[in-house]
């Protein structure tokens, strides 16, 4: 297996995912006279701040994924490859992937994080997380097959085991989908399951800290609470989930409560890559960079979004919010930076010794610049702070959702987003309400087990220099 793209005259730029900042970037590069490989182990983009609406069944998946080869089909020196990264071999800049190597200039590391689980295998196996579409399509297909249980079950205890629905993690998407799922209990269940009596149905979402939304104001987070309360969710402070065994959610101070829906949206990390050690790694394994994106001691290595952790910036010394502006700004400015590095480049190749080697006094080095938070409730609900404007209720909802109809890709997706809205406003009535489980073909489950075995990185490419040295 090979990824099999022929090098040019031109630098290649090598772009490991494709979340906002990866796009971004990608977006920018490829129309600047570089060649541009982009690498992601899905064939399409997804907008993260949506995907809790697919979880709660008020919008179909496609309306916020938008396939890379769409995106980019007019960018002549771009290139798209479905795989995942194994392992990195700066010295030699080499990249390994799941479907073989390729050789980069430059290196972007931009795959985002993935759900820490903090070590406890239990909530690892067990635990819904909600950082892709697949995944809040579990979320979905779970709470709609538990509901559907929950009609035929045998007992009390199983029944309230099925009803229940506990939210770990008080940021924006445990808020958001804790409102959506409230909205859902309230406007859906009561038409959808008139012999179901829909107050048996518990909301708990369990904050380890003191209050809700950390990362904004405290009268936002204030509100955000009283919002949630008014909606009938159980919230509830100073929670730290201990475990989960028996379709128990247990807690450090002794409680449990029966679930058989158990979300997990506390925390995240970094996914690790071979080659890059523990010395270049940060908290939560995000990787070390300096003020311009770079990799230290790595020759033509960066990283950028929540895959990064930058305490260079004066604003931010311990490191950038993980935010999708961070990682779309640092993209923006990246952008910049490596078409400066790539001409000094040129420059020193065709002049050795040339005043181009002093790159530094040339790139601009990234200050974050803070435009606001936002999170959403529910209808007629939602918290808006964007520098001192700070706005709750009404207006503050109406405003999230023009923000975020116009950050989605594609004027299709923009009309089926809005039409999914208007209709829910209109009707009080989620539309996408269907089970599925998506079973993988055997030519797909074989290749995925073959690639598990092989382009693992370092082993594969001893041996490649070894039949190359026969």
């Amino acid at each position: 297996m090979s990824i099999n793209i022929k090098r040019n005259q031109l630098k290649r730029v090598v772009i490991v995912g494709g979340g906002l900042g990866g796009l971004r970037l990608a977006e920018d590069l490829s129309k600047a006279n570089l060649q541009v490989v982009l690498i992601d182990k899905n064939n399409f983009h997804q907008f993260p701040p949506l995907i809790y609406q697919i979880a709660s069944a008020g919008i179909d998946p496609s309306s916020i994924s938008f396939p890379f080869r769409q995106i980019f089909r007019k960018r002549k020196n771009f290139y798209f490859r479905m795989a995942e990264a194994r392992a990195v071999f700066p010295d030699k800049k080499i990249l390994q992937t799941s479907i073989g190597k390729i050789e980069y200039d430059y290196l972007v590391f931009a795959a985002g994080t993935t759900t820490n689980f903090y070590g406890n295998a239990n909530i690892e196996k067990w635990a819904i997380p909600m950082k892709t579409v697949s995944e809040a399509m579990g979320l979905r297909n779970a709470v709609l097959s538990n509901l559907e249980r929950a009609l035929t079950c045998a007992t009390e205890e199983e029944r309230q085991e099925l009803l229940n629905v506990v939210i770990v993690g008080g940021g924006a998407t445990g808020v958001e989908i804790a409102g959506a799922l409230s909205e859902m209990k309230r406007y859906v269940i009561p038409y959808d399951y008139p012999d179901m009596d829909s107050s048996l149905m518990h909301i708990y979402l369990l904050e380890a800290g003191d209050r809700l939304l950390a990362g904004m104001s405290k009268d936002s987070s204030k509100k955000a609470y009283d919002f949630l309360t008014s909606m009938g969710v159980d919230v509830q402070f100073g929670k730290m989930v201990t475990d989960y065994k028996d379709h128990k959610v247990l807690m450090k101070d002794g409680q449990e409560i029966p679930t058989r829906t158990f979300l997990w949206v506390s925390g995240v990390k970094a996914q690790p890559i071979t080659g890059i050690d523990g010395d270049h790694l940060g908290r939560g394994f995000r990787i070390v960079v300096d003020e311009f994106n770079r990799i230290p001691g790595m020759d033509g290595l960066f990283a950028i979004g929540d895959q990064c952790i930058q305490t260079t910036d004066p604003a931010y010394p311990g490191g950038h919010p993980q935010l999708a502006q961070v990682a779309i700004q640092q993209a923006a400015l990246l952008a910049k930076n490596i078409q400066k590095i790539a001409k000094a480049d040129e420059e020193n190749e065709k002049h050795p010794g040339s005043s181009a080697q002093n790159i530094d006094q040339q790139l601009k080095p990234f200050r974050y610049k803070n435009l606001g938070s936002m999170a959403t409730i529910g209808r007629h609900k939602a918290v808006v702070e964007l520098g001192k404007f700070h706005s709750q209720g009404f207006f503050a909802w109406v405003l999230w959702l023009v923000v975020h109809l116009r950050s989605i890709l594609g004027v299709k997706n923009k009309v089926m987003v809005l039409l999914n809205w208007l209709w829910k406003y209109v009707s009080y009535n989620d539309s996408i309400r269907m089970i599925t489980y998506a079973t993988k073909p055997k030519e797909v489950r074989d290749r995925l087990k073959r690639e598990q075995t092989t382009h693992l990185g370092t082993d594969l490419l001893e041996n490649e220099e070894e039949e190359e040295e026969a």
